[in-house]
């Protein structure tokens, strides 16, 4: 290993011997453990924290948006697996939409909007698998609504980046800009009638969120606007438990949620790299760069050829994962040249998210992502509820005959996935990485860096990232200039990321001696911490 220099800018791997929490904030991470302190378990703490960040990263997250998790008690398997990704609405049909001559869907239009289905699912995790009352739990969010909290940095930079799409919310930008002016660090944010709607959540379950007033403001507000959603919409909405999806990596087991999430994606690149002597170039030397971009863009094409809600079009994935359809991607990666992925694949034959992580006493590893898709998500705030909305429903297609294209009480292609990796029957990792469609390149980089590199927990989530995106690779400042400029002769067209890319958090269980190892992003304002 190679030890960080002490004397420059960065943090270290975290280290404890008895809980962990790693979230993207500072008032998360605190509430985690604040949890924690009071006995609850994984998934107490991980559910309040994710209710703060519900509220004090509104540009990545709310409970206008999904999530899914995964969750190993007591550290062992059997990985359980929630799918809280919700549906389009009951009207969302082709006909409906070319009758009103649209032809594609609006990212910050009422159609974009999908049921959101992270308060159903929080409520079902805690009720099935926590210690302390759910209405506990979301006072600390509650709190933080009602009587502000100081913005952090990396919101900042979000609102300067998305400055047009911030005015755009009206109501939303109102609360967040001064005077529609950008806001300083530090400056109080409050969302009292956010406030108001989770302590009326923490009081009535579900069922004061999708089938009382706060669902029929939310029909009626997306209905003036044009959208198909009705309270009936809102009170069919439920979750499931999944089967998760594994594969092997260098003798690890990588779990991941099934379709409609890209975490499949995934594991198909991680087979891909299996099959290349990854850790024969140096981490930021073009060649690793080079085949981690062509195994990404080949899993890309699967990925937009194939993902779809598997409840309306079942796809076999174990082909895509099997040793025959892997080895042939992995061999038709060159050295001096780019794959061309413009084809379809076919189906072989049968010869701006967050994240957190959470550890407890007893080892129980909870790996949660809650998401209101891109950078404040479809910018529609409903003032009454003080809910900003996703904009998942963007991800679907209205061409007919395609896997992901729109329909009733569908589930769109979803970009958020939890991860967790096990050594025999025992959790080594719990982890995730932000980022959108970035996510399976974050993950199989993440993952790269702990086991083909040997990197500590901190550095890993350190090392400059690069991504396939719109037929360019983006690449991170701290990329070698070396490493882009033979990137560009190979064939990538190289772009400087304006934005840090993607941002992870991790937690590691020692096999021998039990110890907690945590990291968090430093493209992101939160920590990991323990005790």
């Amino acid at each position: 290993m190679k030890f960080r220099d002490l004397f420059g800018p960065g943090r270290s791997t975290v280290h404890s011997t008895g809980v962990m929490a790693a979230t993207s904030h500072p008032l998360a991470t605190a509430t985690a453990l604040d949890v924690l302190r009071e006995g609850g378990n994984a998934v107490d703490a991980g559910i309040a924290a994710c209710a703060v960040l519900a509220v004090v990263e509104p540009q990545m997250t709310g409970i206008g948006g999904d999530c899914f998790c995964l969750l190993a008690k007591n550290g062992t398997a059997p990985v359980l697996a929630y799918n809280g990704s919700g549906r389009a609405p009951a009207g969302a049909t082709l006909a409906r939409y070319r009758e009103a001559g649209i032809s594609a869907i609006d990212p910050m239009g009422p159609h974009a909007v999908t049921i959101p289905g992270a308060i159903e699912a929080w409520h079902r995790l805690v009720t099935d698998h926590g210690t302390i009352p759910f209405g506990t739990l979301l006072e600390p969010a509650a709190r933080f609504a009602s009587e502000g909290h100081p913005l952090h940095e990396r919101i900042i930079f979000d609102i300067k980046s998305f400055m047009p799409k911030v005015k755009r919310a009206e109501g939303f930008a109102a609360l967040i800009l001064d005077d529609g002016k950008l806001p300083q660090p530090g400056r109080l944010y409050t969302n009292r009638a956010l406030g108001q709607t989770l302590r009326e959540i923490a009081k009535g379950g579900p069922d004061a969120f999708y089938r009382g007033a706060i669902a029929e403001h939310l029909a009626a507000f997306l209905s003036a606007k044009g959208g198909f959603q009705t309270p009936a919409d809102f009170a069919a909405h439920k979750g499931n438990y999944v089967e998760p999806v594994a594969a092997d990596y260098r003798g690890l087991t990588v779990y991941q949620c099934p379709p409609n999430g890209q975490g499949i994606i995934t594991l198909l690149l991680l087979r891909i790299l299996s099959h290349l002597d990854v850790a024969a170039d140096a981490p930021d030397s073009p060649e690793r760069f080079h085949k981690l971009m062509e195994a990404a863009r080949i899993a890309f094409s699967v990925r937009d050829c194939w993902l779809a809600d598997p409840e309306h079009y079942p796809v076999p994935w174990e082909h895509f994962l099997d040793d025959a359809f892997t080895k042939a991607a992995a061999e038709s990666i060159r050295p001096d040249s780019v794959v061309d992925v413009s084809e379809p694949v076919d189906l072989p034959e049968h010869k701006d998210t967050v994240y957190l992580t959470v550890v407890d006493r007893d080892r129980t590893a909870f790996s949660l992502i809650n998401s209101i898709f891109e950078p404040f998500g479809s910018a529609l705030y409903e003032p009454e509820t003080g809910i900003l909305l996703q904009n998942r429903g963007r991800s679907f297609t209205l061409k007919d005959g395609h896997p992901n294209s729109i329909a009733p009480g569908k589930r769109p292609m979803h970009t958020i996935i939890p991860g967790m990796v096990l050594k025999g029957d025992k959790v080594l990792y719990s982890y995730g990485v932000m980022g959108g469609h970035f996510q399976p390149v974050g993950h199989a980089t993440l993952l790269s860096n702990l086991i083909d590199y040997g990197m500590d927990m901190q550095q890993a989530a350190d090392a400059p990232r690069c991504f396939p995106q719109d037929g360019k690779v983006m690449v991170e400042h701290t990329v070698p200039e070396a490493t882009r400029a033979r990137l560009a002769e190979i064939g990538h067209p190289v772009e400087l990321r304006a934005d840090p890319i993607g941002g992870a958090q991790a937690i590691r269980i020692d096999p021998e001696t039990n110890v907690l190892s945590g990291c968090s992003d430093p493209r992101k304002d939160g920590c990991a911490l323990g005790f």
